[in-house]
């Protein structure tokens, strides 16, 4: 690969995870502005106000690491192809996914896959 080429690589790579990291600072302030805003505003039960401020911040961070995660794959795949980089990216993705999964029971209170049962309670039994 030419030097020009792993340069402009890297750039791209430094974006992908400036983009996450911000996408998780904005995301922590803005949830947290806006749970501020409607405590001093009394716009709800504090456990709502609580819940909705947790559930914000924590998509804000499901989304920053989905940032971070493509960052990590597009370095290791396109510049240092090699079997230590790769399971060193495979333990990253490991445990980022697990922080997602973490993350995803925090907010909605049950697995991923669980979300598709929620609706087919929902519909009449024939």
């Amino acid at each position: 690969m030419t030097g020009e080429l792993t340069n402009w690589i890297h750039l791209l790579t430094r974006a992908v995870e400036v983009t996450g990291t911000a996408i998780i600072a904005v995301g922590a302030f803005g949830a947290l502005g806006l749970f501020l805003f409607r405590l001093l505003t009394h716009a709800g039960p504090r456990d709502t106000l609580v819940a909705s401020f947790r559930s914000g911040l924590g998509r804000s961070i499901l989304l920053g690491l989905e940032f971070l995660v493509a960052a990590d794959i597009i370095n290791t795949v396109a510049i240092e192809p090699t079997l230590a980089s790769l399971a060193v990216l495979a333990g990253i993705v490991l445990i980022r996914t697990f922080l997602s999964f973490s993350l995803e029971v925090e907010i909605d209170g049950r697995w991923p896959w669980q979300k598709g049962r929620a609706h087919r309670t929902d519909a009449p039994s024939h």
